[in-house]
């Protein structure tokens, strides 16, 4: 008898409420050969511990300081790329936000299945993150009905908390 091999997902958020959305989802990993990317900040080392050798980080980067995030950006694009050669996802699942956009593309040029979770937090405003995977997205999701509004194409499934 041979053992049915897992789909690979990665799931990629930046640090704070958009990795609290995107590990409600942890029940999902039982499912599938995942791994977790965000960025290194004294808050999530512990995922370290937690999921071992499924979890890895880039540069933590705010765009608070446009010319350093703009170097942090580039640098984590190529530890994004990395990672995703590495794992060579099928579906790459993320609610955000700067973070998640090259990974988005870079998985997307590679032929991985992009599903973006549009964050709890925009009621009715678009993410900068969202209106350009929005573009892409092979499933593009919103937890408020109303931002059906702003993205026509969207599926309305309700809230990950």
């Amino acid at each position: 008898m041979t053992k049915e091999k897992k789909k690979k997902i990665l799931f990629i958020a930046s640090t704070g409420g958009h990795l609290s959305e995107l590990m409600q989802l942890k029940p999902l990993f039982d499912y599938y050969d995942y791994r977790i990317i965000t960025e290194k900040t004294p808050s999530n080392l512990s995922l370290k511990e937690k999921y071992k050798n499924k979890v890895s980080f880039v540069i933590y980067g705010t765009k608070d300081h446009k010319f350093t995030y703009l170097f942090k950006l580039l640098f984590n694009c190529f530890i994004e790329l990395f990672n995703y050669i590495k794992f060579r996802p099928k579906y790459i699942v993320t609610t955000g936000a700067h973070i998640a956009g090259p990974m988005c593309c870079i998985g997307k040029i590679f032929g991985s299945k992009i599903i973006f979770i549009e964050t709890f937090a925009n009621i009715n405003t678009k993410t900068i993150t969202g209106q350009i995977v929005y573009k892409f997205a092979d499933l593009f999701l919103v937890q408020w009905e109303d931002m059906l509004k702003l993205y026509p194409k969207a599926k309305y499934w309700g809230s990950v908390f």
